[in-house]
């Protein structure tokens, strides 16, 4: 009986220019590949990835997607209803007294996903404890269900004012509703917590995802496996040994990716997607399309596990996470473990579930530059995106970052993705020439490029501030973690900006999102808020018991869901002062109420060893180890012939080429600091661990460009990452 082949497990991030995939082949090869997104329909970029990614038998699909993000922005969700507590119909829109600009009276506020008419109220209440004051009745149940059903959404939250300390009303409402045949989001299941504002928003924002996102991913399943069956039948028809020895590469795959991947029935032919969350981990198709407001960050939160993981290789626990991609940059700095908020804002909008701590900026790649009224440079949060583009790229007509960088000769034009893709310097030339004039603008166009350099700096090193000077951390304690696209064109700079001695880049850093997808573990986070105070004593044995039931339910999804392995539990305690109207959040142990007063005294600077202390909610925090990552880095465009990595050097206005064996590059002028410098130009694959190199110098390869400045030293060390060594 023929051996059954191992899956094939393939992690796609889709990003704003780019869709990247990351997979691992034959002799634990980690394998890449780029293609563009297509910004219309995600999904028509990933079945175009799957073509060209030839395999046989299973399909283990790792999702990071942008979709959830990208609904939220543009306000393309569902229309949703929302059913509350009478009395608090407005409480998505009243928010919280916190004023964005507080002597502006003309800012536009957020306006709330739903609208005054798809908000009902009914006469019901429980107390805090959850005993039940007033109940509906039958034919207050029958009148909102006529009610709603008049407005006809698409889909409907509920969220009642102490559901969390007691269900049984929002279930009954539940009940009455589901002959609507629209998706339900009850606030008990998605957030069983206080503060009805930040559950209220983070329910309607669930429902208001749900539609679009179970739509997205039934029509991506779809799609991959009608790929999936196409490929089968080419397998099948062809007999030429390049189709044999690409399908034998699925055969060879290590025997643990099975034990992380569900069992159960599958549509025929259909792979198994499984969806990245914001808070690190992965989740089920099933579960993502019933509560994808935990997959708003996903794309993101790939990259800061995969930096994270990547920097652990190298010894180094305390870093950066420096994300540019094509339409946006974002930052998060991690002390050892990846560390989550319980409370964030996406769009303007509270988001109550466990999400990585993230700060994004409108600053990528394909951000587009302009000058104001004032005459002054500005570049970005506008964004050319996938199309048209920046103007290298063939459609677009308004001068990019990417272009700058090309202009400056930061970026190679005949070698990028490989090769695979020419940029257009002469069509960037002339357009950009002609834009400027048309702006009035006297700027050469080296002057102008190195302009939206340094402007787009300038807002990707404030974003780096917010993530660690304003939060009391010294950029000097931590090294430089640069991924994305475009990340290493500029992480020199930001670091020598703000005095951080290091910058690592990955191997495979345009790719590194999906990286940290492929080994990110599956998570499932659960809560309770509780409300308890504790006068000098902790309640031991009741907490013992609120945790039991997490992790029974955390058992039975787990098995619900057909995960296999050992299931590590970390369980966690929201704890403040009484009066307090903010929380820490600590691991459990007998030790919590001393572990509060030495984090209150370290966050803060003070202690109130005799004050009443409150113990406000109960998290778990449930994992299922993905299988350990054994593989080299193998990319997917052909690696030149062994010795030095030495592949040329931009001479200043000399002609000509320099050679590695077969590969050649031209020759031409880079700018650093208004000058043009004879520029090393290196195959990063080609590279000798160990090595120690000097700038100025461009280090190329399939996903991503580095510039490594005048003065500066680096080299490959044994994990594969390129250290820059930015300060001595």
């Amino acid at each position: 009986m023929p051996r059954r082949p191992q899956p094939l497990r393939v992690a796609i991030d889709t990003g704003g220019t780019f869709t990247d995939c990351v997979w691992i082949e034959d002799a634990g090869r980690l394998r890449m590949l780029k293609v563009f997104s297509t910004p219309a329909d995600p999904s028509q970029a990933i079945v175009e990835a799957l073509r060209k990614i030839s395999h046989e038998g299973e399909l283990i699909l790792l999702h990071g997607t942008t979709v959830g993000t990208n609904t939220l922005l543009e306000r393309k969700g569902a229309r949703t209803a929302l059913v509350t507590t009478a009395g608090f119909e407005d409480v998505i829109e009243i928010g919280r007294q916190a004023r964005p600009k507080l002597y502006d009276f003309f800012f536009d506020r957020v306006e709330p996903l739903v609208p005054a008419d798809l908000r009902f109220g009914i006469a019901e209440r429980s107390d805090s404890e959850g005993e039940i004051l007033t109940s509906p009745s039958p034919a207050d149940l029958q009148s909102l269900f006529s009610q709603v059903s008049a407005k006809h959404p698409e889909s409907v939250a509920i969220s009642l004012l102490f559901s969390f300390a007691n269900p049984k009303t929002e279930l009954e409402i539940a009940e009455v509703l589901k002959p609507l045949g629209v998706p339900l989001s009850i606030s008990h299941k998605i957030l069983p917590e206080f503060r009805e504002y930040e559950r209220t928003s983070t329910v309607v924002i669930n429902a208001y995802l749900q539609p679009v996102m179970q739509r997205y991913l039934e029509n991506l399943e779809q799609r991959s496996a009608q790929q999936l069956s196409a490929d089968e039948a080419t397998s099948a028809a062809a007999g030429s040994f390049w189709v044999a020895r690409r399908f034998s590469a699925a055969k060879k795959m290590s025997n643990s990716i099975r034990a992380l991947a569900p069992e159960g029935p599958q549509r025929a032919n259909a792979p198994r997607i499984f969806v990245m969350q914001s808070s690190g981990g992965i989740t089920s198709l099933a579960a993502a399309a019933r509560e994808p407001v935990r997959a708003v960050l996903s794309g993101p939160a790939g990259g800061v596990v995969g930096a994270a993981a990547s920097a652990r290789r190298s010894g180094l626990p305390r870093i950066i996470a420096f994300d540019m991609g094509g339409t946006s940059t974002d930052v998060s700095l991690v002390e050892g473990a990846i560390a989550t908020a319980n409370q964030a804002e996406v769009a303007g909008l509270p988001i109550g579930v466990p999400m990585l701590d993230i700060h994004t900026v409108g600053a990528g790649g394909g951000s587009l530059a302009r000058f104001d009224a004032g005459g002054v440079l500005r570049v970005g949060p506008e964004s050319a995106g996938a199309d048209p583009g920046p103007i290298c790229y063939g459609r677009g007509t308004q001068p990019t970052v990417t272009d700058a960088n090309l202009l400056l000769g930061r970026l190679q034009s005949t070698r990028f993705l490989g090769g695979d893709f020419t940029l257009d310097v002469d069509r960037t030339r002339r357009i950009t020439r002609d834009w400027l004039k048309l702006q009035g603008n006297p700027l050469t166009l080296d002057r102008f490029a190195a302009g939206v350099v340094r402007v787009v700096n300038a807002t990707m090193e404030k974003a780096v501030r917010v993530v660690s000077i304003e939060r009391g951390r010294d950029p000097r304690d931590f090294a430089l973690v640069a991924f994305g696209g475009a990340g290493g064109l500029h992480a020199c700079a930001l670091a020598e900006a703000l005095s951080i001695p290091r910058v690592i880049v990955p191997a495979l850093p345009g790719a590194l999102s999906a990286l940290g997808v492929l080994v990110s573990d599956v998570v499932k986070d659960y809560s309770r808020t509780i409300l308890w105070h504790a006068s000098g004593k902790l309640p031991a044995a009741q907490l013992d018991r609120e945790f039991s039931a997490l992790r029974k339910q955390a058992a039975k999804d787990f098995h619900q869901e057909a995960w296999q392995g050992r299931v590590h539990c970390q369980a966690s305690v929201d704890i403040r002062y009484r009066g307090q109207g903010y929380e820490l959040n600590l691991p459990f142990t007998r030790n919590l109420l001393a572990d509060f007063q030495q984090e209150h005294q370290r966050r803060y600077g003070y202690a109130h060893p005799t004050r009443e202390v409150e113990l406000v909610t109960v998290r778990l925090r449930a994992v299922v180890k993905s299988p350990p990552l054994k593989a080299t880095t193998a990319h997917v465009e052909k690696i030149g012939e062994a010795g030095t990595a030495h592949v040329g050097t931009a001479a200043l206005g000399r002609p000509g080429r320099a050679k590695l064996g077969s590969l050649f590059a031209p020759n031409a002028p880079v700018f650093f600091d208004g000058k043009k410098l004879a520029t090393a130009i290196y195959s990063r694959d080609a590279l000798n661990p160990g090595t120690t190199y000097s700038g100025p110098a461009i280090v190329t390869e399939y996903s991503a460009t580095t510039v490594i400045p005048p003065g500066k030293r680096f080299h490959l060390d044994r994990a594969g990452n390129l250290v820059i060594a930015v300060l001595r």
